[in-house]
This record gives C-alpha cells, structure tokens and sequence, in this order.
C-alpha cells in the first residue's frame, strides 16, 4: 500500500519508540486507553518527543465519560493545547459535544483558535452524533480542522467501511478522514481495499506493541 499513513495509538514511551521502530508514521500519544484514552502526563509528553523521529499527536481529553464539559474542563483543555503547542508537537486531538449529542460548534471553535498552529483531529466523539456527515459539514466552517477520526458510527471500521468509504469520496481534499476502530496489521490491506482512505489509526495499525 503506497502513500498511506498509520497512526498508532500508544499510552507509554515503550509504546511509541516501538511502534516508530515497526512502521508506524505518526503516533498519537494518549493515557488510559481502557477509558477511550484521556491526556497524557505532561513529562510523557516531552519524553516522547524526544525520543521519536516520527509525527506525534496529542490527546485532549480531561476525564472519561461523556463529551460535554464545564468551564473549568474547558480551561483545563486549553491549557494542555497551550502546552502541546509550546512544545511543538504535530497536533491535538479532541471533541467537544451539546448534551443532544450535536457538535458543540462554539467551544471546538473555542479550542480550535487556541490550537491554531497545530493540525486538529476531531475525535471520534463524532461516532455518537446522529448524522456523521451533517456534523463534517458543521466542522468545516470552522476552517482549522484538518481531520476527523471516525469508526462510520459503528462499532469498527469495518462495521462502519460504507460510510466511511462515502466520507472518505466526499471529503477528499477538504479534510483528512481517518478510518479508526479495531484497524490492525493484519486487515488494513483488506480494509484499504474497500475504504481507500489516506490515512488509518489503530492500536495493532503495526502489530502488538505491548509485552505480549
């Protein structure tokens, strides 16, 4: 497969040197993958950073549970945006919903204005929306998003390949749409095969990174 991107998702410092070290392109660099993934520890970060030669990602996310926050998680959000930016890493990944589970436009624009030196991931808080195009819709007039990472609301992307497919067709050369969802080594090829898509994330996108 020529000219695709694997972005894999690592929570450790071993996570990340390895899967650079077995192909991986990018990283994004998360904590607690058993909640969905939270922000990472800010010397996790740095020492990252230091270590690969790779692209890293950054996720924003305070606490697990649902996509609607506060103020003060909202500044807290801010804060590690700010600090990810001082640091010079790739991107941010996060994503704010409304209660009625609708993109919450004014605070992703909030966050986006403050991050807008760095590539911005929506995250796949986008999977719980009732219409996943609608909402891409809504992200693009906000200008500085350059990729979403979606399962096509299902449970996997293999589960969710139709829609992302039609994603991927419709969006092309407008913003980045990153299939996710239980994507591994062993059937990227096949999912290629159907999706086409640029780019793909996944926890095994290069195989186990972990001990066993």
């Amino acid at each position: 497969m020529r000219d695709i991107i694997k972005e894999a998702c690592v929570e450790t410092l071993d996570e990340a040197i390895l899967a650079e070290k077995k192909g991986a392109d990018r990283v994004e660099l998360c904590s607690r993958l058993d909640l969905d993934g939270l922000t990472p520890e800010r010397k996790l970060i740095e020492e990252v950073l230091g270590s690969l030669n790779i692209p890293i990602k950054v996720m924003i996310r305070p606490r697990s549970g649902n996509f609607s926050y506060d103020d003060q998680e909202l500044h807290k959000m801010r804060d590690d945006i700010l600090y990810c930016k001082n640091l010079n890493v790739q991107g941010v990944v996060f994503g704010i919903l409304n209660q009625n589970k609708t993109i919450d436009m004014e605070n992703m624009k909030y966050l986006s204005d403050t991050a807008d030196d760095l590539e911005i991931t929506f995250h796949k808080a986008i999977d719980q929306t009732d219409s996943i195009i609608d909402e891409i819709d809504k992200l693009l007039t906000i200008g500085t998003i350059s990729s979403i990472l979606t399962s096509g609301g299902a449970d996997n992307a293999h589960a969710g390949s139709s829609l992302l497919k039609k994603s991927v067709e419709k969006y092309e050369d407008i913003i980045t749409i990153i299939p996710a969802g239980s994507i591994t080594k062993n059937n990227i090829h096949e999912l290629h095969q159907i999706i086409e898509a640029k780019e793909y994330h996944g926890r095994k996108i290069v195989g186990n990174l972990g001990p066993n």
